[in-house]
């Protein structure tokens, strides 16, 4: 026969259960409809406590239900199980302001030169070079040589389109949707 205890912690065990089921659901959701989301802003949109947070993205990724990309810079982005190598990098250059005007601005132009990049995205030329260096080395822009100028072009525009389309309406926002019409154009 069980006892009072047992059926207590049976439920409690349940109760929790479902509390953990519940957290990783939650944030399966917003990884899945913000994918490349990183770890503050899951934070900031889920309102879990650090630690707890920590713990259910570290089950999430040993359990594989998410890709996880921790750069070199320190920077870690969530994914959906999904995505693609190519995807990966492309939406994480995406979520950021400059790195994505320099890429649309490539997508529209096919190549430029360095001082039209700078024109183009308003930024100072050394937040620019920053910018195009991350860019360059994770592969998505490459740079040639041409009359004496350095030019810069995306590495595969092909990928970079179809990634774009593919995901512009969870990596969107009023900068991304002035570009959909490029991708549209493809």
């Amino acid at each position: 026969m069980p006892t009072a205890l047992t059926d207590s912690t049976s439920h409690n065990n349940n109760d929790s259960q479902l509390q953990n089921d519940s957290i990783q659901s939650t944030l399966l959701k917003h990884i899945e409809e913000y994918p490349g989301l990183r770890y503050r802003q899951l934070l900031r949109l889920t309102n879990i406590v650090n630690g707890v947070l920590s713990y259910h993205l570290k089950r999430l990724e040993k359990s594989n239900q998410i890709r996880v990309n921790r750069s070199r810079s320190k920077e870690t982005r969530y994914y959906p199980i999904n995505t693609s190598d190519e995807e990966f990098d492309i939406i994480g250059y995406m979520r950021n302001e400059p790195s994505r005007r320099i890429i649309s601005y490539l997508l529209e132009r096919q190549s430029c030169t360095f001082n039209e990049i700078v024109e183009y995205t308003g930024k100072a030329s050394s937040t620019t070079s920053w910018h195009l260096k991350r860019l360059i080395d994770g592969g998505i822009v490459s740079v040639r040589y041409y009359r004496q100028h350095q030019v810069y072009e995306l590495t595969d525009g092909e990928v970079v389109a179809e990634t774009l389309y593919k995901y512009k309406d969870r990596i969107a926002d009023k900068i991304l949707d002035n570009y959909t019409h490029i991708i549209d154009s493809l």
